[in-house]
């Protein structure tokens, strides 16, 4: 039999922490938990069964909760503003309220921007399909853009509540890098 191992990280760079319970018997549990994905399985599984269901519920969770869908031209940008409103209220205390929230497709090098002095909000078409947490972060940094214009300690403490902020900046580092370098997909199996 050969032998298998348990991935450090999801596909989107999270990572994985698995869970033995003696009181878990037969059933396999994942969620996201604090930007990692905790799997819980029985404490008897062997390594070949921890691997193999580490990687189902690794796939599931990121397929339930990663992308964005493609947004409907006729409401995605009020859908957008309704998200950015609520993000504002869940961790700004509705202190940033935009005047407009939308997608644009002619902003390739940047994620979002904010024109504070107009309460505007741009987010680039390229994280539709990214994870949702990672596109709320993104609104959010913007949002926060909206209270405090520079990236000064007083904006950096504004984040500090979304707790999926580091998880964030790092996957979109990962994007950026990948897409500089024309890297798309899924790494190949050597």
């Amino acid at each position: 039999m050969p032998s298998v191992s348990v991935p450090a990280t999801t596909r989107g760079g999270m990572p994985i922490e698995v869970r033995r319970s003696a009181r878990r018997k037969r059933t396999v549990n994942a969620v996201f938990r604090d930007g990692v994905a905790v799997v819980s399985i029985p404490a008897h599984f062997t390594r070949h069964q921890e691997a193999e269901w580490v990687q189902r519920m690794v796939d599931r969770l990121e397929t339930r909760a990663a992308a964005v869908p493609a947004p409907d031209p006729a409401k995605a940008d009020s859908e957008l503003e309704q998200r950015a409103m609520d993000l504002s209220a869940r961790y700004l205390g509705g202190a940033a309220r935009p005047s407009s929230v939308r997608w644009v497709s002619n902003q390739n090098s940047r994620w979002g921007s904010a024109t504070p002095a107009r309460g505007t909000i741009r987010l680039s078409k390229t994280l539709i399909g990214m994870p949702s947490w990672v596109v709320d972060y993104v609104l959010l940094h913007e949002l926060a853009h909206l209270i405090e214009g520079s990236h000064s300690p007083k904006f950096w403490r504004l984040l500090e509540s979304y707790p999926q902020t580091e998880t964030a900046k790092a996957y979109l580092s990962g994007a950026a890098f990948a897409a500089a370098r024309g890297l798309k997909g899924e790494m190949a199996e050597d």
